[in-house]
Order: structure tokens, then sequence, then C-alpha cells
């Protein structure tokens, strides 16, 4: 089917994002959307909501779900937030729980969940993986959703390379200039995901992760993002729908065009 005509058909493409307050989701969905502007809310209902009374609701400890985020600047993506869960917090999960199972009973494709994106912040790297985070990915049944990892923050991670570097005799130019290559070699081989793919803890794992540094730059790259996401979707129209609704990968439009 045409690009054009899946999202006539479908609408917007769905995102769920899970993470902690300081996990820098909003950042990531501004680059996504190419913006610098905040989302516009939106209740179940389709009615806009006020700002102010959304932030009283969130200072009370408020929080739906249901509630979705529009950026203007790339109103094809439709975003669903999710905070941290961490011990203690079972009314949040179980209400994550079943917002992904009723969108999981959707019947019109355009109502159903799409993606989840779970953010976890390397800035608080020796505790990357919360108990909040190990029962999401234990014991939250997501069936056909795409589901990936978000290293957020993860430039933080940069220091700790550095001084690697640093005693293992590179000058201060070297260890700033291969620090970044360092990290992320380091992280590739290291406990996180050792854990995250492989312990008997983690019985759903995600389908991939991404590491994504930087992204308050204002030349921030969400490339890798972007193309994982696009790798990680079974269902071709829907891979069509992301790709097509995208506007910051040029190169990955052509690439799916070409190969289709």
């Amino acid at each position: 089917m045409d690009p054009s005509k899946i999202r006539k058909k479908i609408g917007r493409f769905r995102i769920l994002v899970i993470g902690r307050a300081n996990a820098g989701k909003t950042t990531i969905l501004q680059r996504v959307c190419n913006t610098r502007e905040n989302p516009v809310i939106y209740n179940s209902a389709g009615e806009k909501v006020d700002p102010t009374v959304l932030m009283a609701s969130t200072e009370r400890g408020e929080h739906d779900i249901e509630n979705e985020m529009v950026f203007r600047n790339n109103p094809g993506f439709v975003f669903h937030d999710s905070r941290g869960f961490e011990a203690g917090g079972e009314s949040e999960f179980d209400r994550m729980k079943a917002f992904i199972a009723s969108r999981s009973k959707e019947t019109k494709l355009k109502d159903q969940l799409h993606a989840i994106w779970y953010c976890i912040p390397m800035d608080e790297a020796h505790r990357s993986f919360t108990e909040g985070e190990i029962k999401f990915f234990s014991h939250c049944d997501t069936g056909s959703i795409a589901v990936m990892v978000l290293f957020t923050k993860f430039d933080a991670l940069y220091d700790v390379a550095y001084a690697q570097l640093k005693s293992m005799g590179k000058s201060m130019e070297e260890a700033e200039e291969l620090a970044p290559k360092h990290a992320e070699e380091s992280f590739a081989i290291g406990s996180q995901l050792k854990f995250l793919y492989h312990s008997k803890d983690i019985r759903r794992p995600p389908k991939c992760h991404v590491c994504l540094p930087n992204m308050d730059k204002d030349d921030a790259d969400c490339g890798p993002l972007i193309e994982r996401t696009a790798g990680t979707l079974n269902n071709e129209v829907l891979q069509q729908l992301f790709i097509s609704t995208q506007q910051t990968n040029l190169e990955l439009c052509v690439k799916y065009a070409v190969e289709r």
C-alpha cells in the first residue's frame, strides 16, 4: 500500500513512552518531531487539556496514561506517557498494564499501540535497572508490540570512559576524542546488557536497545532510534507508516523505498 494511503487509513503512529521523571523523555520526543516546542495534550475524549490544570494534577501525583501528546511540528506521531514505577508503585504499574491490554484489544489498527519506548537514564548508571523496570520486563505481557529500551543521557558514561583511557596512558586530547567510542564498546560487553538479555529475572526482554547521548544538544542525532524502531516493526504496514511519519531521517525513507 502507498504510504500516503496508509497515513490516510491509519492516521498516526502511536507510541507508549515509559520512564522515570528524569529520563529525558520529552527531550527525545522533541528531537524525533524536530521541534523545541512542548506537546499539545489531549484527553481520551479528544479535548485539549489546559497545561496549568495538567501541571496541578501532576503535582498532586495524578497522571493519566490515556492522555495523548502531539507535537504541532509532526502530528503524525501520538505519544502516551507512563511514569516510571518504582518499588511500591503498584497502582501506576497496574494502570500501565491495563492500558496496554486494552489497546491490544482494539480492532482498528489506528487505535492500537504500535511501539513501546522504555527510557532508562544512564546518569544513574549504578542502578540502571530499578525494581520497577525489572518488574516490567518480567511480568508485563506486551504481546506483539515492539518494545525497545532507550538508554538516555548516555553521555554521562563518557567521563568514566575518559578516566579509564587516561589510566591507560592516553593524553587528555586522545582520551577526550576516544571516550564516546570507548564508552559504547564497554557498555556493549558490560553487565547491564547481559542482565537485560540473559538474566533469569528478565522473562520478557526487549526486542532491542539504543544508546542516546547528548539529546539536549541542538545537533542531537536521533537517527539510531528511528532506524532501530523501524527495524523492530514486524508489520510492514506499520513499518511504512512509521518511516513515512518520521521527518528526521531522509536516508531511511530512501532505503526502505528502494527495498520495496
